[in-house]
This record gives structure tokens, sequence and C-alpha cells, in this order.
């Protein structure tokens, strides 16, 4: 398991996570919905190993183990959409897999500058989803796509919740409780998590 302890995080005049600790679930898909600014994107960036706490620690986890689908698509503009997944699977297959999967295989030659903003999501979640590791982290991943897309991808999601833990932070609450195996609400900062009935969770 992955156990988050004692975690402290803070910005000048901002304390976003305050002796924050929490164990994640071996696999599924453990949902947290709250107002912005809150700390959730924090506490996804610090499992990410792309911010570094002031105190506490991380354990099970490694940071080169941990795919990532961030509210920006994050695309690299001189690649082509089957360019962009085949740097991250390093096998051009796999990467045509995940296009023919977002249904975008008749994409896999146009550049991020020619797709619209639909298609360049998908390309960004192909990459996070396809990605192995310990652990996947979404922040708002399905954001600006249309309804029925979206329950087109909800499969591939739970997939990899079957071998892994799922992060998935959005403000959606359809999209969290038709994901999530449990949901969590957040408030702060800093950040702090309780469930429906108000109970502080250290392990989900």
């Amino acid at each position: 398991m992955i156990h988050l302890r004692h975690l402290d995080v803070a910005y000048p005049g901002k304390k976003v996570l305050s002796d924050f600790s929490l164990t994640l679930p071996e696999r599924g898909v453990l949902g947290i919905s709250g107002p912005s600014g809150c700390g959730k994107t924090t506490l996804l960036r610090v499992l990410a190993g792309l911010e570094q706490p002031q105190a506490g620690e991380i354990e099970g986890l490694a940071p080169d183990s941990v795919s990532m689908v961030f509210q920006e698509d994050r695309l690299l503009p001189w690649l082509t959409a089957r360019e962009n997944l085949q740097l991250i699977f390093g096998d051009a297959g796999q990467a045509l897999m995940w296009l023919e999967r977002m249904q975008m295989a008749d994409k896999a030659d146009v550049y991020p500058d020619q797709l619209s903003g639909g298609m360049q999501r998908r390309i960004a979640l192909a990459r996070g989803l396809g990605h192995p590791g310990d652990l996947l982290l979404l922040d708002e991943p399905f954001k600006g796509l249309d309804e029925a897309l979206k329950q087109t991808l909800y499969p591939f999601v739970l997939n990899c919740a079957k071998e892994r833990p799922v992060l998935l932070v959005s403000h959606d609450q359809e999209e969290l409780h038709t994901l999530s195996d449990h949901v969590l609400l957040a408030q702060g900062p800093p950040l702090r998590l309780s469930d429906a009935a108000g109970f502080v969770p250290d392990r989900i």
C-alpha cells in the first residue's frame, strides 16, 4: 500500500498541506471533490514527485512509477499524435493501439495544433492511461469532452483500477460517482479530506 505520513507543503503566506496523512487502497478508484484552491492538485503533484513536501514522507511509491493526466494536455507540439504517445510508451504498436481506443487512428500523423481541444485531451488521456505504473493520478481528466465520448472512455479508467490505485480529482459529481469506489470531500487550505458523513480518513 501507499502511505502518506504527516506531509507539510507551504508557500509564502499559505499552508496547503499540514500534517496530512492518508493510505491509498491497493486498487480501485478513489475520488476527490472540492473547491478550487483547496490543495487537491498540490496533493497530486506531491504524489507524482513534481513537488517536494517540507516535512513528512511517502512510503511504498517510487516517483518513476506514477502516471498522471494533468488538467492541461501538455502535448509536445513538434511531435505528431502517434509520436507523443510513442515517446512515453517506447513502442509504435502500443501508440497506435491507444489511438484506436481513443477513436483517433486516422489522426496518428497529425500535429497537436491541427487537432481539436477534445482530440488533444484524448491524446493526453491515452498517454496517462497507457503508461504502466503503481499509481494513476487524474486531475480533471475528462474536461472539455462531451458526455457521450466520456462514457466510451470510462471503461479504460476502470480497467486500470483493477491493477493499481487511481486517484481521481474532479468537479463533475456524476463522473465521480460513476467511476469511484469511494468519494472524499476536500476542504482547505490546508487540505482536509472527509467522506459525506464527515469522517476524516487516514485509511480508505
